[in-house]
């Protein structure tokens, strides 16, 4: 799991950067909002910012507020670090798009936990994105066999969309994962096969 960094401060960075690296986590870092916005924003994989409300060039609260306005495809999880503790300003952190919220000086072992929340979250919107895009080309694969299918009367061959006539193995066999196997049902036992064998002497 990633872990965006984002603090003016050298000393709230290298810090920050100490625990989460001892607990397993990747950790990248932004020393203004500008560039923590260019991380959430060019990222390939789920990330978990810490992101500082006061920096320069960009304020965390506005990064919060951007970053959910991205056309991003990787989950994010947003966390406000900041000395501000009124109701107000946690009420105004999470209106602007942040998950969460922690203030200075914080307790390591909150810290860890409430990192630990995040990741599970975007695992798990990560997981649920899978599943849909799995969903939809299970659909996109249903929806091929949908509708009228021309059938010829007599031989029981498909016409597809280029007007040429198949067996309805191969026509299905080319639109789906069905796979076939050959038996014969009863009525063309009846029908065919056994007369076949008596005309041939064979005891059906």
């Amino acid at each position: 799991m990633t872990v965006l960094v984002a603090d003016d401060h050298d000393v709230n960075r290298k810090l920050l950067r100490t625990i989460l690296a001892a607990e397993g986590y990747t950790v990248i870092e932004a020393a203004n909002g500008i560039d923590a916005l260019n991380v959430l924003e060019s990222s390939d994989t789920p990330i978990v910012g810490l992101i500082d409300w006061e920096m320069p060039e960009m304020e965390g609260i506005e990064v919060c507020r951007q970053a959910r306005a991205l056309p991003h495809a990787m989950p994010l999880f947003l966390i406000l670090v900041t000395v501000r503790d009124t109701k107000r300003d946690v009420v105004t952190g999470l209106m602007a798009g942040a998950n969460d919220y922690i203030t200075k000086p914080f307790d390591k072992t909150e810290l860890l936990a409430r990192v630990k929340v995040g990741a599970q979250m975007v695992e798990l919107q990560q997981t649920l994105t899978e599943r849909v895009e799995e969903l939809k080309e299970a659909l996109i694969s249903v929806k091929q066999l949908s509708g009228l299918l021309p059938i010829c009367s007599y031989c029981k061959k498909i016409r597809d969309d280029q007007n040429y006539w198949q067996q309805v193995e191969s026509y299905v066999g080319k639109h789906s994962e069905a796979q076939f196997s050959h038996s014969i049902c009863p009525q063309c036992y009846d029908e065919f096969v056994k007369p076949q064998m008596i005309q041939l002497g064979v005891d059906p």
